[in-house]
């Protein structure tokens, strides 16, 4: 039908859903998301990395990292386009054991060897979307890092991890081979719902660790800085940990508890707190609730972020704040169960646990009306651009005004950091670098994706051709 020929070329020259005249009658149109996408052959793999030293030891789950690894993913399709897509190592984080079983490079190079086969197993594939990707080969690859790694109880997010640059490739040859141009023709309908928001701020969340003397948190808060995540768990018995952590959350409140914000329902600063496990028994963790109580700070927990160990499968309904899950929450089945478990928010990586499983992720929460946020790894400039493209499109979390949240902690950590901003393709967005606490996320962010679509010339020049 000619109506039909005319629609066909009205969504490719446009991009525009919803209802146009054509020819005199009215026709639905629809998105370029919303059309069947089409099957992808993946016809040449490759891969690089660069090592990026911190500038001091990053220190928590009784390891310390001294560099980390940014791995970069090619992708070529049978139609002759290709991506890039980039991924920041964290084997302490996504397994401690395998961590503490190797040296720091050792451990390293073994994530790395996990992405390797993962392109390996990719080449000569088609796929539909990204999530369809990663389904049919996280079993192989988590098997294979069980093998290499001589541990039958690998975490499933040692394998996600080294999947994230294969999974981001993956979703810029989606969007170039269909012809999105947003991360939102992108979202497939089944995740939408999810990610359904577009915030115009989102509040930037910095790490203070163990080490960070109460005058920085009071210098940050100065700053604009409202939302802080803050190591407890401190080395130690758990009687000495709590002891600590006690201390801890007092000079915290005494020294920012009385500071107001505008970005708050209530006005107050909001605590969140991250034990990455650390926690033995409930008992213990209900003692630092209530010596919270007892000062008055109570009420400003907004969240204590895993405090107990992944293999410790009890209900904590009966906990009174608000306990979120992270590493736990290894995919879509993980995190249903710990909500049923009575946690009651969900630390987001997309940056960790790819796109793709964040995007189910996302999804059976959003279904159970649990809150979501964004979390860090410590990431380069451009994988902070991906979560800021999840983070500005979750609901808002409960207590906040109308904005996201998202932790970026690189350029605390980094040495290097300015000159890896410099590789990200659009470094002088007035929403790349956080003001007064703030992220701005303009139109410009979300028609360009934050730069996620744009050439990277300096990861490009890695696959160049020599000649």
């Amino acid at each position: 039908m000619k109506n039909k020929a005319t629609r066909r070329e009205f969504i490719k020259t446009t991009g525009i859903a919803g209802v146009a005249t054509i020819a005199g009658a009215n026709i639905s149109i629809a998105s370029p998301s919303q059309i069947l996408p089409k099957p992808i052959t993946i016809a040449e793999v490759n891969s690089n990395f660069e090592r990026e030293p911190l500038i001091r030891p990053f220190g928590f789950k009784g390891g310390y990292m001294t560099e980390i690894w940014q791995t970069v993913n090619y992708l070529k399709s049978s139609s002759g386009e290709h991506q890039i897509g980039l991924c920041t190592q964290n084997v302490l984080w996504s397994d401690a054991k395998v961590f503490a079983s190797h040296s720091e490079s050792g451990g390293n190079a073994l994530m790395f060897a996990l992405t390797e086969r993962a392109l390996q197993i990719m080449k000569g594939q088609s796929f539909t979307t990204p999530v369809d990707l990663l389904d049919n080969i996280l079993p192989e690859v988590y098997a294979y890092g069980q093998k290499i790694t001589s541990n039958p109880h690998l975490r499933k997010t040692f394998a996600l991890n080294a999947l994230v640059g294969t999974d981001n490739a993956a979703w810029l040859l989606y969007a170039k081979e269909n012809g999105f141009k947003t991360f939102d023709e992108m979202i497939p309908k089944a995740y939408r719902l999810a990610l359904s928001n577009h915030h115009s701020k989102a509040a930037a969340i910095p790490l203070m660790a163990y080490s960070i003397p109460i005058n920085e948190i009071q210098a940050a808060v100065e700053q604009g800085y409202f939302f802080m995540k803050i190591k407890i768990g401190q080395p130690g018995t758990q009687e000495e940990m709590l002891e600590k952590d006690k201390a801890r959350l007092s000079a915290i409140h005494q020294a920012i508890g009385n500071v107001r914000t505008p970005h708050t329902k209530d006005g107050k600063l909001p605590y969140y707190f991250d034990a990455n496990g650390r926690y033995e028994k409930k008992e213990t963790l209900l003692r630092l609730i209530d010596h919270a109580k007892k000062i008055g700070a109570f009420d400003q927990i907004a969240i204590i972020e895993e405090p107990f160990a992944e293999e410790l499968e009890f209900s904590v309904s009966d906990i009174p704040v608000r306990l979120a899950a992270d590493e736990s929450a290894h995919t879509d089945v993980d995190a249903i169960k710990r909500i049923e478990m009575g946690y009651k928010a969900i630390a987001l990586k997309a940056i960790a646990k790819t796109l793709s499983m964040t995007m189910k992720i996302a999804q059976v929460a959003h279904e159970r009306n649990i809150p979501c946020f964004c979390a860090d790894l410590t990431i380069n400039p451009i994988l902070v651009e991906w979560n800021k493209n999840v983070a500005g499109r979750l609901n808002s979390f409960p207590g906040m005004g109308n904005l996201g949240l998202i932790e970026s902690n690189g350029h605390q950590n980094y040495k290097n950091w300015e000159t890896m901003m410099s590789y990200h393709p659009r470094k002088d967005g007035a929403w790349v670098r956080a003001t007064k606490g703030v992220y701005e996320l303009n139109e410009e962010f979300y028609r360009t994706g934050g730069g996620i679509f744009d050439p990277m010339p300096h990861y490009e020049e890695m696959f160049a051709v020599k000649k």
